[in-house]
């Protein structure tokens, strides 16, 4: 029997660094039992080049990937949305989202880092660090079997989770 394939939306407000950053890394480590997508509420329009740059570090493809709004996923059935911003977080989501288990993985927006290159770097990797932690944590929980109140829960517990 095909395992069901969960559709995660990732969120964040302007869906430059975190967002997509969650999105490759969901659909890289759980491409068997994920399609995961990334985007703002507000989006810049572009992928921040510290989030390509982080991507080619730790070989994972830096194609395919936009800046876009979460109105365009009006038609795409979500299972989970999670918010990897402050602001995302706070903000009310589109009514087609409704049904989705919701959690809130808060993490430092590196794009806004001030200082040397190599300041910007570890920023990137520390975010980028924290996101794979992460995804590896959900992806070891029973998504097939879990109840929703359970799985927002665990998903938020994990949303705590530091590298």
């Amino acid at each position: 029997m095909r395992k069901k394939i969960y559709n995660i939306l990732v969120l964040c407000t302007g869906n430059s660094c975190r967002s997509v950053m969650t999105e490759a890394l969901l659909n890289h480590y759980g491409k068997e039992q994920i399609k995961a997508y990334s985007a703002g509420s507000h989006p810049t329009g572009k992928i921040n080049e510290g989030t390509l740059a982080t991507f080619k570090r730790h070989g994972l493809s830096t194609e395919g990937y936009k800046s876009q709004s979460w109105e365009d996923f009006n038609d795409i059935p979500m299972d989970i949305v999670i918010t990897v911003c402050d602001n995302a977080a706070g903000e009310t989501c589109p009514l087609y989202l409704t049904k989705a288990v919701r959690a809130h993985w808060g993490v430092s927006d590196p794009g806004h880092v001030d200082g040397s290159e190599e300041a910007k770097i570890a920023a990137f990797e520390q975010t980028f660090a924290t996101l794979t932690l992460r995804v590896k944590k959900m992806l070891e929980l029973s998504l097939e079997t879990m109840p929703a109140e359970k799985l927002t829960a665990e998903l938020n517990t994990i949303g705590k989770l530091t590298a």
